[in-house]
């Protein structure tokens, strides 16, 4: 089966989410003009790239090529940019710096600590991330709460020291993503219908079985609480939900 057969199962409420995140983007775009998707061209930043489109905002997108992606991951940028009519910028990590890790610590590094793969995960993420936001007022991002225990309180909104982060999916179901692939007739990583949920770098991501964690293929050999590289910790503060500022309105 594919990953659209398999998931596409609505939430009773997913014309209202669609409406309460295309709302969101409109007034954060309003707000913040300087905005850009990071996107990892996973299932949610396909719809996220969708409603960008569909908002008629000024939104560029960015993907960080960390240099150990899927070719089935790096497929998807093309047919984004054809699809869309736009450039998709691509941030790779410095090339010193990641020929000094491997040189000191081997291909191999993220398997050997949790300290290793962060400093893994901060030259190839981390420090181009850092580039691809500069200048950026907001940014754009394709987390729910439930992808782990550790996203399940993330905000809509969040305050951070130098830009505003957007999530318009954090209240979207697996099966509200893949509904509206299907009503889209959006492209996706073809790593989803081989029961790869959740994708990263090729060395750091397995297929799911059934009954495992949305996450479980990343990082795997780790324990659940260390399964993050930084760019999605740490909230500094939040604002107030979409659906909370329509209602208070």
């Amino acid at each position: 089966m594919s990953a659209i057969e398999l998931y596409n199962r609505p939430s009773p409420d997913h014309a209202e989410k669609v409406s309460q995140a295309l709302m969101l983007l409109r007034k954060q775009a309003a707000q913040h003009p300087r905005l850009i998707q990071a996107s990892s061209l996973g299932a949610e930043d396909m719809v996220v790239t969708h409603l960008i489109h569909l908002a008629n905002i000024d939104c560029g997108v960015f993907v960080l090529d960390t240099g150990k992606l899927h070719a089935e991951t790096l497929a998807l940028i093309g047919q984004i940019e054809q699809r869309y009519g736009i450039s998709v910028e691509v941030f790779r990590p410095r090339a010193e710096a990641v020929v000094r890790f491997v040189r000191d610590q081997g291909e191999d590094a993220m398997y050997r600590s949790i300290d290793l793969r962060k400093r893994c995960c901060d030259i190839r993420k981390m420090e181009p991330l850092s580039r691809a936001l500069a200048g950026k007022d907001g940014w754009v991002t394709g987390l729910r709460r439930e992808q782990s225990n550790a996203r399940a309180d993330v905000a809509a909104i969040v305050q951070e020291p130098e830009r505003v982060k957007i999530s318009p999916l954090v209240d979207w179901s697996w099966g509200d993503v893949w509904h509206f692939i299907a009503q889209h007739h959006l492209p996706y990583n073809a790593l989803h219908d081989q029961f790869f949920p959740s994708i990263g770098c090729a060395p750091c991501t397995r297929a799911i079985a059934v009954g495992e964690d949305f996450r479980a293929g990343r990082w795997w050999w780790e324990q659940e609480g260390a399964k993050e590289c930084g760019l999605h910790v740490q909230p500094v503060s939040t604002l107030p939900s979409p659906v909370a500022e329509s209602t208070a309105s």
